[in-house]
């Protein structure tokens, strides 16, 4: 009788520098979390410093993750999510608003980020009907990012692709649409393109101002892009109403958030929602 093989070398933590900047936790901080360090904190102070609507642009950002999926559940009957550069988790991910809707919901995380790496088991919970699973690939191997997904997703049916905030950090034009287009290309019609990112049109100098010490705190660098190159990602797709628009302005639902009312700024943020025909 042959020996058994060897078990498998228990893997590594993940190593977290405390003493740099990490966007996710910056991210986190404005938004009431408690997954930073103090280093994370001064950048976010700094920038806030620059424009105090930023935490505002990132509770926008989260109650627009809210509004999309419940609209990809309940009108556009999607029951399959691949949310790329997911980020920490906190409270409502995308699989527990689907699931709360479609408890046979299947979820699919992907980052490439040791932090979210870290917290991946807070992600890694599902109804009995559905499936959340976690995929650590990076944005720019879409190609990985298939091959995880297949695992849990069925990509001949509808799959909802979110990309939220995330192709700010890619930030050459053509290489951007290519990973958007790449993974498009690979689900079926009636999958749907969900995007936001941030753009400089509210508030002008002080955004642009807020991207140089973002790029100069040991961040990933980003690029704004304006309303009209944040649409591009959408070409060929057909455009939910009402279009690229502040994140704020997307079907905002005042009874579940309480605005924007009318005289309420938009937020320094542009999505859409768009269907593959």
């Amino acid at each position: 009788m042959s020996d058994p093989p060897p078990a498998p070398e228990p893997q590594a933590p993940p190593v977290i520098d405390t003493t740099v900047s990490h966007v996710a936790r910056i991210w986190n901080y404005w938004l009431g979390g408690k997954d930073n360090y103090e280093v994370d904190r001064a950048v976010g102070d700094q920038i806030t410093a620059i424009l105090p609507d930023v935490p505002r642009l990132a509770r926008a950002s989260r109650a627009l993750l809210g509004r999309t999926v419940r609209y990809l559940v309940a009108e556009a009957g999607v029951r399959q999510f691949l949310d790329v550069g997911t980020g920490l988790p906190t409270v409502d991910n995308t699989h527990e608003i689907a699931q709360r809707l479609a408890p046979e919901s299947r979820v699919v995380y992907v980052d490439n980020d040791p932090l979210v790496l870290a917290h991946a088991r807070a992600l890694l919970t599902s109804s009995p009907e559905g499936a959340t699973e976690y995929v650590h690939a990076d944005l720019r191997d879409p190609e990985a990012i298939l091959r995880g997904a297949a695992a849990t997703l069925d990509l001949t049916r509808p799959v909802a692709l979110l990309l939220m905030g995330i192709m700010e950090f890619v930030t050459d034009d053509d290489e951007a649409y290519g990973i958007v287009r790449r993974l498009m290309d690979a689900l079926p019609p009636g999958s749907h393109l969900v995007l936001y990112d941030g753009t400089n049109v509210i508030h002008g100098e002080r955004s642009d101002r807020i991207v140089e010490v973002w790029n100069s705190s040991g961040n990933a660098p980003l690029v704004l892009r304006g309303p009209e190159r944040i649409a591009a990602f959408f070409d060929g797709l057909e455009l939910v109403e009402p279009g690229v628009v502040s994140c704020n302005r997307w079907r905002p639902d005042p009874a579940r958030e309480g605005g924007p009312g009318e005289g309420e700024e938009e937020v320094d943020a542009f999505c859409g929602v768009g269907r593959k025909p």
